[in-house]
């Protein structure tokens, strides 16, 4: 990176570092200066992993991929140096800046593109990860490497969190759980025609993203299994002496769709059949070869 500052006749500054091969964590503070990282040292030092930066005094801008943050104490940022990047510090600034490896956001955020964002550290989640970045520094005269690098990861797994705006961890088991009271979810409001993957995620208490996640990871989307539990609704209700006064119509839109040709459309390529055949050949006529 290079710098500059007003004074080079006297200039004052400071670092404390923690470190181990995994992460590392600074305590850093000087007079006003100004950092820069431009395309060409981003093309021959190349430094992918990402920086936690959280002010404890003072306050300082951040330039990166287009967007400013203007950080003071309690709002955090988590950045990138594998992209051009400006940092404007004043005199009063201290700060907390820890280096986590890429592999450990990028796995997490399902992302490897530049990343700016502040982070409300005042309460809830934010207060957390907050405080367990003060204490590592605070206690680092008391921790072991390998405790360091146990609160660390512990730290960079709800940081992630409160980046993408999750209150729940995204381990195997837990993205089970979400697909599971997810495919329920719709299966109960399937005929709702404003259902979408984010009012469904916010009906559910959690975000669009592990949603995705958790869908992704049984290999559909929040838009294909909607549009799926719709057809399953028109094709059991076809079959339904109840339902039998209903024209195709009035199905499709008390089923969810927005018209009956986009349902006629959908259920041909599903069930190899439109709607009216299924409906003329009788319950027995077609069966539904794909897995419940």
């Amino acid at each position: 990176m290079g710098y500059r500052y007003p004074r080079t006749d006297d200039f004052h500054g400071g670092t404390i570092r923690q470190r181990t091969d995994t992460y590392q964590l600074v305590m850093f503070w000087s007079d006003t200066i100004k950092y820069t990282r431009t395309a060409g040292q981003v093309r021959h030092a190349p430094d992918e992993d990402y920086r936690l930066l959280l002010p404890v005094a003072g306050e300082l801008v951040l330039r990166q991929d287009g967007q400013e943050v203007r950080l003071a104490p309690d709002a955090g940022c988590l950045l990138t140096l594998a992209a051009p990047l400006e940092v404007l510090q004043n005199a009063s600034m201290r700060a907390l800046i820890m280096s986590i490896p890429a592999q450990e956001v990028n796995g997490r955020l399902n992302r490897s593109s530049p990343l700016i964002a502040g982070l409300d550290l005042t309460s809830g989640l934010g207060r957390v990860v907050g405080d367990m970045l003060t204490g590592l520094h605070k206690e680092r005269d008391t921790l072991t490497s390998g405790q360091f690098d146990a609160v660390s990861d512990r730290l960079v797994e709800l940081l992630c969190m409160l980046a993408a705006g999750d209150d729940r961890p995204t381990a195997p088991g837990h993205l089970n759980e979400v697909e599971r009271v997810v495919r329920r979810y719709i299966r109960e409001h399937a005929a709702d025609p404003d259902m979408t993957g984010a009012t469904m995620a916010q009906a559910l208490g959690w975000s669009l993203r592990q949603v995705q996640l958790a869908l992704r990871h049984a290999g559909t989307t929040p838009r294909e299994l909607i549009r799926e539990e719709r057809l399953r609704l028109v094709r059991d209700r076809l079959r339904a002496p109840a339902y039998r006064h209903m024209t195709i119509t009035e199905l499709a839109y008390a089923s969810g769709f927005s018209s009956s040709s986009a349902l006629s459309t959908a259920f041909r390529q599903r069930f190899g059949v439109c709607p009216r055949e299924m409906r003329h050949a009788g319950p027995q006529s077609v069966g539904d070869t794909r897995r419940s």
